[in-house]
Parts: structure tokens; sequence; C-alpha cells
């Protein structure tokens, strides 16, 4: 199995925060790293992210899960589940009103191993989508550099 994490303490409440993360059509005003999402974020919907890190191959994935201001799931990869990516956005309440937006990407399946090869560190790229996600949040934010 191969993961890829990104955390980042938001100063705004999970309800504000929620509100930007599912309004995936505008997170190419925050984040850099994506040219656009298509599709709509509701439970069994299928949604097309474009990142600019992997141009040439769009990333397809079903929303699995819905926890308004709690959890949001994605499920994508190889049929049959010869390889599985999963990607889960976690908000967390924290006691003071912020928010604690931790995102994760699991690949599993016996072809993880193959399709890991072609996948690049998304590390960097989820701290920045989280970074980007906290400044919108907290009202710091304008057009990301392209």
């Amino acid at each position: 199995m191969r993961s890829f994490e990104a955390a980042a303490r938001i100063d705004a409440g999970p309800a504000q925060v929620w509100e930007l993360l599912v309004d995936v059509g505008s997170w190419r005003d925050w984040d850099s790293g994506v040219d656009r999402v298509e599709g709509r974020v509701a439970l069994g919907e299928q949604l097309t992210l474009y990142a600019t890190m992997i141009r040439t191959r769009p990333f397809r994935v079903t929303v699995t899960e819905i926890r308004p201001r709690e959890v949001m799931r994605w499920r994508g990869g190889l049929p049959f589940g010869l390889a599985v990516i999963e990607r889960t956005y976690s908000l967390d309440a924290q006691e003071d009103g912020g928010t604690m937006l931790t995102v994760r990407e699991d690949h599993t399946g016996p072809l993880a191993g193959l399709l890991g090869r072609s996948t690049p560190d998304l590390n960097p790229s989820f701290r920045h989508f989280v970074e980007g996600l906290k400044a919108r949040a907290e009202g710091r934010t304008s057009r990301p550099v392209r």
C-alpha cells in the first residue's frame, strides 16, 4: 500500500470549510494544482479531476461517502479492484471553533504497485491543497498563480 497525506489547522468552522471543500468547481480559484473538476459532489456521483501535475491523465472517481462537515470520500482505480485509489477529506471540529483538515489517499490492490510507478509523490500537492483551502477559508486568498 502507498499513501499520501497532508493536514492543516484552519481558523474557520467546519461548516465554512465544508462549503469550500464541496464546491469542487471553484477549487482552481485557490489551488493552482487543479485545472478543473467536472461533476458534482453527491453520493454515487462521478467526478473528473484535471490536475496540473498529471495533465495527460484525468483522475476519475466516484463519491462513496458524504458526511457534511465531517468526511468526503472518493474511490477510483482499475476495474475489479486490481488497483484501488481512495481519497478521504476529513474535517475535525476544534474546541476553539477552528477545523483540522486532513487529506489522505491510499493506493491498494494487487496492481497498486504498478499504478504507483506512474504516480508522482502527491504529498507536496496535498500540502498545497490544504494550505490553499486554509488561506481561502481564513480570507487570505486571491486567485493562484498558474
